[in-house]
């Protein structure tokens, strides 16, 4: 099933050196991007996937009345006034434990013994804690039950009561969680740990939802080694393919990483022709600027859908500061959408969390798809320069309303990027900014 619309430009972009905005080439995705056909599946499966239906209570829950102490169960007149001095005597007439077929009938001067999540039983009103009893002992008051085999308290014999007891006391009432035909999860709910428990609570075993995006990352680059080979003269690890994984992972995809590819167009397109049949969104990393061997831009630029006249990848170019080459478009015969990003590691991993990132949660068909901003000031030692017409983007870590940036503005400074949590935002018409200036920051990790 395809993931992207058939395209048509936000506007006409004409000639190849145009400039394109941020807010355009986000656009152009958003309006491309559709969400996943919705699925059935098992309750595990759809943990992090979109609730696409209304899910309505069928039993309430609890379903009966239970117990929420371990204890006896009582008549509320037989344990009225009772005291240590003065305890209630009951005969102990059965267990009721969780689970139980068989009820027992708690009658006038009887009591029986209760174990938390039990049923309340015919007759009785009340539980009273094992903690006010003797526990059947004749010894003064307990601190806990004994295991049923070890005895002498148990199904019988009878307990001293030390304290008395209100009705429904230490009862779970029917329905006090949710009623049967109440509405138990909104469309559009995002399935973590709890909503699955509640799932499972109500004996749902499936659910239909949209289900999580298959992302896959591929970098380019015959420089690029793998963690723990040796690198030769000239190489360096390839670090932008685990970063971009992790972060597809993070905004809720399933993520395939490819090895780096050689700089060679035709393993280059072999390769994204392999990856197509488990991908709902590709995502390359490098070759996409003007240089001699940036491979991406020559495999793709004009390989269109095999069936959709005037599709493919467009390679542009972006008023932002980093990462201003970006491709774009869709490819093979599903239409599957894939962007294309530069290969220095902060440009790369900006242009994601702006660009990837809102797409992957809206194949999710979630609403709010983009990172939270906020406004803080700007704790710097001197002004930040910003070029003229270019959306900056500087890392930078934010607290107590203080945004302050991490490390230069090098698109290949990944150190400092690992230390930041948000990115300082620019705008194209600043080309300074003062310490102590408020400015807008995108958060990110939240």
């Amino acid at each position: 099933m395809s993931s992207a619309a058939p395209r048509t430009p936000v506007q006409d972009h004409s000639g190849p050196d145009h400039l394109w905005s941020v807010d355009e080439h986000l656009e152009d995705v958003l309006t491309t991007v559709r969400p996943l056909e919705p699925i059935e599946l098992q309750l595990l499966d759809a943990q992090g996937c979109v609730l696409v239906e209304d899910i309505t209570v069928p039993v309430s829950l609890p379903p009966f009345d239970n117990s929420s102490m371990d204890g006896y169960a009582v008549r509320v007149a037989d344990v009225a006034g009772a005291s240590e001095e003065f305890p209630a005597a009951l005969e102990v007439v059965g267990d009721v434990a969780a689970g139980q077929a068989e009820p027992v009938h708690v009658g006038p001067g009887q009591a029986a013994r209760i174990m938390t999540g039990a049923p309340l039983p015919p007759g009785a009103e009340t539980v009273v804690p094992v903690e006010w009893t003797d526990g059947g002992l004749g010894e003064g008051p307990v601190h806990g039950m004994r295991a049923r085999s070890l005895g002498p308290q148990g199904a019988s014999g009878h307990v001293q009561v030390y304290r008395p007891a209100e009705a429904r006391a230490h009862v779970r009432a029917q329905g006090s969680d949710v009623k049967a035909g109440d509405r138990a999860l909104r469309a559009g709910t995002v399935l973590g740990p709890p909503q699955i428990g509640l799932l499972a609570a109500i004996g749902r075993g499936t659910v239909r939802v949209r289900p999580r995006p298959r992302v896959v990352v591929l970098s380019t680059g015959s420089e690029l080694v793998q963690p723990d080979e040796k690198l030769r003269t000239g190489q360096i690890y390839d670090s932008n393919s685990f970063a971009l994984t992790a972060a597809a992972r993070d905004a809720g995809a399933i993520a395939y990483r490819v090895g780096a590819v050689a700089d060679d167009v035709e393993t280059l397109r072999s390769t994204i022709e392999d990856q197509l049949v488990r991908a709902d969104l590709m995502v390359t990393t490098g070759g996409v600027s003007v240089g001699a061997y940036d491979v991406v831009k020559e495999a793709l630029s004009h390989v269109g859908d095999e069936d959709e006249a005037g599709s493919g990848i467009e390679f542009r170019k972006l008023a932002m500061q980093p990462g201003k080459p970006q491709g774009f478009g869709s490819i093979g015969p599903d239409h599957t959408p894939l962007l294309a990003l530069p290969g220095n590691p902060v440009s790369s991993y900006v242009s994601f969390e702006l660009f990837v990132r809102p797409a992957i949660r809206t194949l999710m068909g979630l609403r709010d798809v983009h990172r939270p901003t906020t406004r803080a000031t700007l704790a710097a030692d001197k002004a930040l320069t910003s070029p003229k017409g270019r959306r900056q983007f500087l890392r930078a870590t934010c607290a107590d309303g203080r945004a302050t940036p991490v490390g230069g503005a090098g698109s290949h400074l990944v150190a400092a990027l690992a230390h930041a949590d948000a990115l300082i935002v620019v705008p194209e018409d600043t080309e300074s900014v003062e310490p102590g200036a408020e400015v807008e920051v995108v958060l990110l990790g939240r």
